[in-house]
Protein backbone atom coordinates (compact mmCIF):
# COMPACT_ATOMS: atom_id res chain seq x y z
CA UNK A 1 0.00 0.00 0.00
CA UNK A 2 1.36 3.26 -0.84
CA UNK A 3 2.15 5.90 1.77
CA UNK A 4 -0.27 8.30 0.45
CA UNK A 5 -2.91 5.49 0.57
CA UNK A 6 -2.07 5.33 3.90
CA UNK A 7 -2.34 8.94 4.79
CA UNK A 8 -5.78 9.05 3.08
CA UNK A 9 -6.86 6.11 5.13
CA UNK A 10 -5.62 7.22 8.15
CA UNK A 11 -7.84 10.77 7.79
CA UNK A 12 -10.57 8.84 6.71
CA UNK A 13 -10.26 6.71 9.68
CA UNK A 14 -10.82 10.15 11.72
CA UNK A 15 -13.25 11.31 10.02
CA UNK A 16 -15.53 8.02 10.61
CA UNK A 17 -14.65 7.75 14.25
CA UNK A 18 -15.34 11.44 14.57
CA UNK A 19 -11.87 12.83 16.06
CA UNK A 20 -11.02 16.04 16.42
CA UNK A 21 -14.16 17.75 14.21
CA UNK A 22 -16.73 16.14 16.52
CA UNK A 23 -16.93 13.78 19.50
CA UNK A 24 -16.02 10.34 18.57
CA UNK A 25 -19.26 8.50 17.74
CA UNK A 26 -18.87 5.88 20.12
CA UNK A 27 -18.92 8.52 23.03
CA UNK A 28 -22.19 10.35 21.80
CA UNK A 29 -24.14 7.66 21.86
CA UNK A 30 -24.04 4.85 24.82
CA UNK A 31 -25.18 6.79 27.39
CA UNK A 32 -28.66 7.32 25.54
CA UNK A 33 -31.81 5.55 27.16
CA UNK A 34 -34.38 4.01 25.01
CA UNK A 35 -36.45 6.57 26.81
CA UNK A 36 -34.47 9.40 25.06
CA UNK A 37 -33.37 7.84 21.89
CA UNK A 38 -38.09 7.64 21.43
CA UNK A 39 -38.60 11.01 22.07
CA UNK A 40 -40.13 13.70 20.20
CA UNK A 41 -38.99 17.26 19.79
CA UNK A 42 -42.17 20.06 18.57
CA UNK A 43 -41.18 20.76 14.96
CA UNK A 44 -38.43 17.73 14.29
CA UNK A 45 -39.11 15.40 11.93
CA UNK A 46 -37.57 12.53 13.42
CA UNK A 47 -36.19 11.37 17.11
CA UNK A 48 -32.74 9.85 17.81
CA UNK A 49 -33.95 6.69 17.22
CA UNK A 50 -34.73 7.17 13.55
CA UNK A 51 -31.83 8.98 12.87
CA UNK A 52 -29.68 5.87 13.86
CA UNK A 53 -31.55 3.29 12.10
CA UNK A 54 -31.49 5.94 9.16
CA UNK A 55 -27.79 6.11 9.54
CA UNK A 56 -27.50 2.57 10.13
CA UNK A 57 -29.23 1.72 6.92
CA UNK A 58 -26.96 3.70 4.40
CA UNK A 59 -23.97 2.74 6.06
CA UNK A 60 -24.64 -0.65 5.82
CA UNK A 61 -25.94 -0.07 1.77
CA UNK A 62 -22.20 1.67 1.53
CA UNK A 63 -20.41 -1.65 3.01
CA UNK A 64 -22.55 -4.19 1.00
CA UNK A 65 -20.01 -2.50 -2.12
CA UNK A 66 -17.16 -2.93 -0.31
CA UNK A 67 -17.56 -5.95 0.89
CA UNK A 68 -18.27 -6.79 -2.92
CA UNK A 69 -22.05 -7.11 -3.30
CA UNK A 70 -24.50 -4.83 -4.85
CA UNK A 71 -27.35 -4.00 -2.64
CA UNK A 72 -30.30 -3.25 -3.08
CA UNK A 73 -31.42 0.68 -3.93
CA UNK A 74 -34.80 1.85 -2.13
CA UNK A 75 -37.76 3.13 -3.90
CA UNK A 76 -37.27 6.37 -2.36
CA UNK A 77 -35.06 8.16 0.19
CA UNK A 78 -38.38 7.70 2.81
CA UNK A 79 -37.87 4.02 3.00
CA UNK A 80 -34.65 4.52 4.55
CA UNK A 81 -36.31 6.14 7.45
CA UNK A 82 -38.14 3.93 9.85
CA UNK A 83 -41.49 4.31 10.48
CA UNK A 84 -41.64 3.51 14.45
CA UNK A 85 -40.14 6.58 16.51
CA UNK A 86 -38.90 4.47 19.58
CA UNK A 87 -36.98 0.97 20.06
CA UNK A 88 -39.52 -1.48 21.82
CA UNK A 89 -37.34 -1.43 24.76
CA UNK A 90 -33.67 -1.33 26.23
CA UNK A 91 -32.22 -3.92 24.26
CA UNK A 92 -33.38 -3.51 20.85
CA UNK A 93 -31.61 0.29 21.29
CA UNK A 94 -28.29 -1.34 22.85
CA UNK A 95 -28.65 -3.35 19.79
CA UNK A 96 -29.40 -0.42 17.51
CA UNK A 97 -26.06 1.62 18.96
CA UNK A 98 -24.00 -1.58 18.91
CA UNK A 99 -24.88 -2.44 14.76
CA UNK A 100 -23.79 1.16 13.86
CA UNK A 101 -20.89 1.41 16.11
CA UNK A 102 -19.94 -2.08 14.46
CA UNK A 103 -20.05 -0.76 11.05
CA UNK A 104 -17.94 1.95 11.72
CA UNK A 105 -15.44 -0.27 13.17
CA UNK A 106 -15.93 -2.16 9.18
CA UNK A 107 -15.37 0.95 7.71
CA UNK A 108 -12.56 1.32 9.39
CA UNK A 109 -10.50 -1.50 9.10
CA UNK A 110 -11.55 -0.93 5.14
CA UNK A 111 -9.81 2.59 5.41
CA UNK A 112 -6.69 0.64 6.48
CA UNK A 113 -6.48 -1.82 4.53
CA UNK A 114 -8.23 -1.39 1.14
CA UNK A 115 -6.47 0.57 -2.42
CA UNK A 116 -9.13 3.74 -1.83
CA UNK A 117 -8.78 4.98 -5.23
CA UNK A 118 -10.13 1.34 -6.86
CA UNK A 119 -12.87 1.74 -8.29
CA UNK A 120 -16.24 -0.01 -7.01
CA UNK A 121 -17.20 -2.32 -10.24
CA UNK A 122 -21.07 -1.91 -8.98
CA UNK A 123 -21.41 1.79 -8.30
CA UNK A 124 -19.82 3.38 -11.32
CA UNK A 125 -17.74 6.28 -10.85
CA UNK A 126 -16.99 6.01 -7.34
CA UNK A 127 -14.39 4.32 -5.51
CA UNK A 128 -13.62 2.97 -2.12
CA UNK A 129 -11.80 5.90 -0.72
CA UNK A 130 -15.23 7.97 -1.94
CA UNK A 131 -17.53 5.45 -0.36
CA UNK A 132 -15.90 5.58 2.74
CA UNK A 133 -15.87 9.30 2.93
CA UNK A 134 -19.72 9.05 2.40
CA UNK A 135 -20.15 7.00 5.17
CA UNK A 136 -18.17 9.60 7.39
CA UNK A 137 -19.78 12.69 6.36
CA UNK A 138 -23.15 11.48 6.41
CA UNK A 139 -22.82 9.71 9.78
CA UNK A 140 -21.46 12.87 10.94
CA UNK A 141 -24.10 14.99 9.46
CA UNK A 142 -26.58 13.05 11.32
CA UNK A 143 -24.55 12.87 14.95
CA UNK A 144 -24.61 16.56 14.87
CA UNK A 145 -28.42 16.21 14.34
CA UNK A 146 -28.40 13.58 17.54
CA UNK A 147 -26.51 15.62 19.60
CA UNK A 148 -28.88 18.99 19.39
CA UNK A 149 -31.02 16.98 20.30
CA UNK A 150 -29.53 15.82 23.47
CA UNK A 151 -29.41 18.94 24.14
CA UNK A 152 -33.18 20.16 23.88
CA UNK A 153 -33.86 17.37 26.03
CA UNK A 154 -31.16 18.75 28.41
CA UNK A 155 -28.90 15.29 27.96
CA UNK A 156 -25.69 17.08 27.20
CA UNK A 157 -22.94 16.66 27.51
CA UNK A 158 -22.38 12.77 27.73
CA UNK A 159 -20.42 11.61 30.88
CA UNK A 160 -16.92 12.30 30.59
CA UNK A 161 -17.81 15.70 28.85
CA UNK A 162 -18.45 16.68 24.93
CA UNK A 163 -16.87 19.30 23.30
CA UNK A 164 -18.09 21.84 22.96
CA UNK A 165 -19.48 21.68 26.18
Amino acid sequence: MSESNSAFGEALVKSLIGERGHIPIARALPDITSELAGQRTEGIPYSIYQLLKHMSYWQDFMLTFLEGGKPQAPGNVRESWPVEEAPVDEAEWQDTVRHLLQGVEKAVAFARTVQLDEPLLGFPGETKGGILRNIASHNSYHLGEIVILRRLHGAWPPPGGGYPA
